[in-house]
């Protein structure tokens, strides 16, 4: 049985597989809480973008926030991606990864001076300038070490998602981008900047879309836009159209990858605009479904009102739910032939909010281990070390290869940079 939303996850009898490998094996042998990812879900899952474009100039720059750990990125940067960065430290990821910075774009609203002195002597593809103040430091900086800055600017639409508040990225009152209606006179002046060499336009309007429509309503908004910018000379090269496409979790049905750029790159052609270089940015579509977390049953409290299922996962190795309130599937990785019971499965965490699943029907001892499903992205790379627990230990499998990819902190190593005082 394969399970929604998951192509390489699948139950073979009692037992649960991710490709060619047993997770409670793969539980018992690096202990818990544990990722484990699938590399064929993360190639499949590029693969319907780069078929989707094939034929035409384009370049897939894999978000890496969702999921940066270094054998992920290797995996993009060998099957030809490009990448997209939030910060100086994803830029030194990336290059850690072998990966060249001249297929990266740098995103993100609050770029320092030291950061875009670093993107700029590495020879990154294009910043996505997301300010007015971001564009003059920029070219400041450009300036002072004797080069231009390739440049797009980040423009938000007003375009709404249709997604969760806190992952929208499109509408007037969100942080991100320069207003539509400011973008002209904003592109007038980067032109005349002597650190800037405009190179393209950029938009993203959110993440977890789960349908078309918001994409091309964007997507003509920024059309409009492009027509007006290079009426007034300027020459734009490339169309960033971010990323954001949705995976299933419970019941979603977004798009395919094929689908949404089909229909994207139709309305690009019927307005004359398909001589374009493409770019897209997708994340959690790449690596969302391709990922669990493992966690061991470590005790069962029955009460008069809530059942708890105390695992050993807490919110600190997965914040979504906490964060968000998101629902992920939770399953055994051994099923037991026992009735169900309603339990909401919780961490150790000192918290209330620390939550991993409510209401969830299951048959499980202390012993047990659970699988977290859909949680390659924003999983491992949103944990912490709150309540002073090490991150969990990370595996990649391929087929029936399993390789510890990050193994687990120990505490030593989370005070290791601590001083005690005289």
């Amino acid at each position: 049985m394969t399970l929604p939303g998951a192509p390489h996850l699948a139950r073979r009898g009692r037992d649960l597989y991710l490709e060619d490998c047993q997770l409670a094996t793969l539980a018992q042998q690096h202990g818990t809480p544990l990722y484990v990812y699938s590399q064929a879900s993360m190639l499949d899952a590029l693969a319907a973008y780069q078929r989707a474009l094939a034929g035409r100039p384009h370049l897939i720059c894999y978000a890496m926030k969702a999921n940066s750990s270094l054998a992920v990125l290797q995996t993009f940067a060998r099957a030809g991606c490009g990448f997209d960065i939030v910060s100086g430290g994803e830029l030194q990821r990336v290059l850690a990864a072998g990966a060249s910075a001249s297929k990266v774009v740098f995103s993100g609203v609050g770029k320092t001076r030291t950061e875009m002195r670093q993107a700029l002597e590495a020879g990154v593809r294009c910043f996505n300038v997301e300010s007015e103040s971001e564009l003059a430091l920029l070219s400041q900086v450009a300036v002072e070490l004797g080069v231009r800055a390739p440049v797009s600017l980040r423009v938000n639409p007003d375009v709404d998602a249709g997604t969760h508040p806190y992952i929208s990225t499109g509408l007037k009152g969100n942080k991100f981008g320069i207003a539509h209606e400011q973008a002209l006179a904003v592109y007038r002046h980067a032109a005349q900047l002597p650190g800037i060499a405009v190179r393209g336009i950029d938009c993203h309007i959110g993440s977890q879309l789960t349908e078309v429509a918001p994409f091309l309503d964007a997507l003509d908004r920024i059309l409009d836009l492009v027509e007006a910018i290079e009426a007034a000379g300027i020459t734009l090269h490339h169309l960033d159209l971010g990323g954001g496409l949705g995976i299933t979790y419970t019941d979603e049905t977004p798009p395919s990858a094929d689908e949404l750029i089909a229909q994207l790159l139709a309305r690009i052609d019927a307005r004359g605009h398909g001589h374009r270089e493409i770019v897209f940015e997708p994340g959690r579509s790449l690596v969302g479904n391709a990922g669990v977390l493992l966690t061991e049953v470590l005790y069962l409290k029955p009460g008069e009102t809530k059942n708890f299922c105390i695992v050993d996962a807490a919110m600190n190795d997965l914040m979504r739910p906490a964060m968000y309130e998101a629902w992920m599937g939770i399953v055994p990785c051994t099923e037991r032939d026992a009735p169900a019971v309603t339990w909401d499965v919780v961490g150790p965490v000192c918290e209330s909010g620390d939550w991993l699943g409510r209401e969830r029907e299951l048959a499980v001892a202390p012993g047990d281990h659970l699988a977290i499903l859909s949680a390659g992205a924003y999983g491992m790379a949103m944990a912490s070390n709150y309540n002073t627990r090490g991150r969990a230990a990370e595996v990649m499998v391929r087929g029936h290869q399993a390789t510890l990819i990050r193994r687990r902190e120990s505490a030593a190593e989370l005070y290791a940079n601590e001083r005690l005082i005289d």
